[in-house]
């Protein structure tokens, strides 16, 4: 695809072709909130997903508005042990380790950046290549910072390993924020569901009752 020059046509295109790459991120990151957390959330928690969302909706709130897990922690923690009953003990080693390493959506939108790139260039990608696109993004995700614009940071790095050209970032910048904004929130829910998963196969998980939830709204 060729966007240079003042062609109007050419502008039209590119804002298509970026709609359908936002949204083909928003529907991966979708899956990841709607099918994949809920499941783990239901049959290793234990836990009914409604329930989950309502304690953990004001830490989503703040991911989506900050782009920051580290900014969300410390909401994300206090949501976990007073809305969803995990213990302190859960909470204070794997939410804070999770803000780090954890982070489902940003390399979800790594991967599909890659490959989006890699077509406006016009190349063609094998399956060993869009595997090590997987896999170098999910360990670029892994050494991303918890704030804001990280991701498109450690995005050379997963395109350098595939040979695609790292200026095709510039592409992708003008969705970034708000794409930024959908995965720090998924990157949260994820946090969360991993610490009620080992909350419950430790046997710290103690949801709190009715009484206890309205002692503090």
């Amino acid at each position: 695809m060729d966007f240079a020059g003042d062609d109007p046509a050419a502008a039209v295109e590119l804002l298509l072709v970026l709609g359908y790459y936002g949204l083909v991120v928003i529907a991966g990151l979708a899956i990841m909130m709607l099918l994949v957390y809920p499941t783990l959330v239901v049959t290793i928690g234990k836990t009914k997903y409604t329930d989950f969302f309502k304690g953990i909706f004001p830490a989503q709130m703040l991911a989506l508005s900050t782009s920051s897990s580290a900014a969300t922690l410390p909401v994300t923690m206090e949501r976990c042990e007073e809305r969803l009953g995990i213990n302190r003990e859960i909470t204070s080693f794997v939410l804070p380790l999770g803000a780090t390493i954890n982070m489902d959506g940003t390399s979800l939108y790594q991967s599909v950046a890659a490959v989006f790139i890699a077509q406006a260039y016009g190349m063609d990608l094998d399956l060993m290549t869009q595997l090590g696109i997987v896999m170098t993004a999910t360990l670029a995700s892994i050494g991303a910072a918890a704030v804001p614009g990280a991701g498109v940071v450690m995005l050379v790095i997963v395109l350098q390993q595939a040979g695609i050209p790292i200026e095709g970032i510039a592409l992708i910048l003008a969705p970034d924020r708000i794409l930024d904004m959908l995965r720090t929130t998924v990157n949260v829910t994820g946090d969360a569901t991993v610490a009620m998963v080992i909350a419950q196969t430790e046997g710290q998980l103690h949801p709190p009752s009715l009484e206890d939830v309205g002692l503090h709204d």
